[in-house]
């Protein structure tokens, strides 16, 4: 008599296929990301303009690209992000997020582009007097390099890049934004 699977069996077959493709060697995890001991969020808040990323697929061909941050009387941070497109005098884009402060240093905050979804946002290195920062991500994907000026000194510009190094991003993919004030 030939054997028929059962229902049961064929449930079992398939989940065990399942599991089987999903068994792949897990991602080994990057440490916790150095973050800022403490940020003045009004000192914070103002204009950074983008010195070099990783970026986003919206942010590929970016020009004169700045980030405008404004603390609001719940405590949030309402963020303009703000570029030309391809070039200097390409269309202008703006993108409008508020940042939720998620931790007492107020380094670590859910960046808010769409509702419910929060993107994780970390001030991971911000100079003494708020004239440069780093904002990084937890899975190493996306950094940015902001500035209160449109340029900055090479050799700042390479630590920064050296600190992003050493929390686990690979230097080869971040880029210069080109700025207007900079090209001149």
């Amino acid at each position: 008599m030939p054997c028929r699977p059962s229902w049961t069996n064929a449930v079992a077959a398939f989940a065990t296929a399942v599991l089987a493709a999903c068994s792949t060697a897990p991602e080994v995890p990057h440490p916790p990301l150095p973050l800022a001991p403490s940020v003045d969020l009004a000192k914070f808040a103002g204009d950074w303009y983008v010195i070099a990323n990783i970026p986003t697929a919206i942010e590929k061909g970016a020009h004169n690209a700045k980030e405008s941050y404004t603390l609001t009387p719940d405590g949030a941070m309402d963020t303009v992000f703000s570029y030309n497109a391809s070039s200097f005098d390409g269309p202008l884009r703006i993108y409008r997020s508020r940042g939720y402060i998620l931790s007492e240093s107020n380094a670590v905050w859910g960046q808010q582009y769409l509702w419910p979804f929060k993107a994780d946002y970390r001030i991971s290195y911000l100079a003494s007097d708020y004239s440069q920062t780093i904002i990084a991500r937890e899975k190493r994907d996306y950094v940015w390099i902001l500035a209160r000026t449109p340029t900055i000194a090479d050799a700042d510009y390479q630590r920064l890049v050296g600190l992003i190094a050493q929390q686990g991003y690979d230097p080869a993919l971040i880029q210069r934004v080109p700025q207007q004030e900079a090209a001149r």
